[in-house]
């Protein structure tokens, strides 16, 4: 499980593991479990976001390992409805004091609109002051890495134009079946690392003959070629489970897919999430 030892460079000169625990969907109360499960696996990257309501539980999963603070990278994400200056910098100093970690490595803006209105309005004007209160607690020593999460190229730009630092990081959704290679493309010229959220399509994939017989043809599961197909995209992986039977499962990722697999896999188009469309993110829009 050699991918667990390696990492990307961040524009700010942070190194950021490429495969990741995402944590959406987990408990607060079952969080300390698993983080401390994929810690002693090798994991080194934890994700987790204020909408996910277990930043209290990931804390302690990372207070309670055997690690010292310093060898985790720890991401966490502001809530999306947040477009003010003054309620983000108290968001930023709650997500502090509920993981209670001593500092952030990585805190995102989670959306560039807020979840009922996602892809609606730009929200520029509210983004750039959410965006500052992350520059300054940045500033501060409070985050080593300030990023944004579902931003399109336009979200970006308007950050790029006005900001003092720029985005490091742009988490997006990104799977066989569903890969935005303009904006990854876009991201990688302006030095933002993209990571891959939902690597295994929140499980839709599974059920894609296509892709299973693509994962067969490496002797592998369906899970293992969607995350090594991200890795190879050059993002930053991150699938959920809080099965340390799938954590060790989707870490053992260490083969090559073909480039002709590789077009396959990017050529297709697989975005029916089933009930999961209810979630904005994988509404189509």
């Amino acid at each position: 499980m050699t991918i667990l030892n390696e990492t990307y460079p961040l524009a700010g000169g942070a190194e950021i593991p490429k495969l990741g625990l995402g944590t959406w969907f987990i408990d607060d109360g079952k969080a300390a479990e698993a983080v401390r499960a994929a810690t002693e696996i090798g994991y080194r990257n934890i994700d987790t976001a204020q909408a996910y309501g277990n930043e209290h539980g990931v804390g302690e999963g990372i207070r309670t390992s055997d690690l010292p603070r310093e060898e985790l990278f720890v991401s966490t994400k502001l809530a999306a409805e947040i477009k003010d200056y003054d309620q983000a910098a108290a968001a930023i100093d709650e997500s502090l004091s509920t993981l209670d970690i001593g500092y952030v490595d990585l805190m995102l803006i989670h959306s560039p609109q807020p979840w009922n209105d996602f892809r609606g309005d730009s929200y520029a004007d509210g983004n750039l002051a959410a965006w500052r209160a992350l520059e300054k607690a940045h500033q501060e020593g409070k985050i080593r890495a300030i990023g944004v999460s579902n931003f399109l190229q336009a979200d970006l730009d308007n950050i790029l134009r006005n900001a003092t630092i720029a985005p490091q990081v742009n988490q997006i959704l990104v799977h066989a079946g569903n890969t935005p290679a303009e904006l990854i493309a876009y991201c990688h010229s302006k030095d933002i690392l993209v990571e891959a959220y939902s690597p295994i399509a929140h499980g839709e994939i599974l059920n894609n003959p296509a892709v299973a017989t693509v994962a067969d043809r490496y002797g592998v599961s369906v899970p293992q070629l969607c995350i090594r197909y991200t890795l190879q995209l050059g993002t930053v992986s991150l699938p959920k489970t809080a099965n340390p039977d799938h954590m060790r499962s989707n870490a053992q990722v260490d083969f090559v897919i073909s480039d002709a697999d590789m077009d396959t896999l990017q050529n297709l188009d697989e975005r029916d999430y089933g009930d999961s469309s209810a979630f904005p993110v994988y509404s189509g829009k």
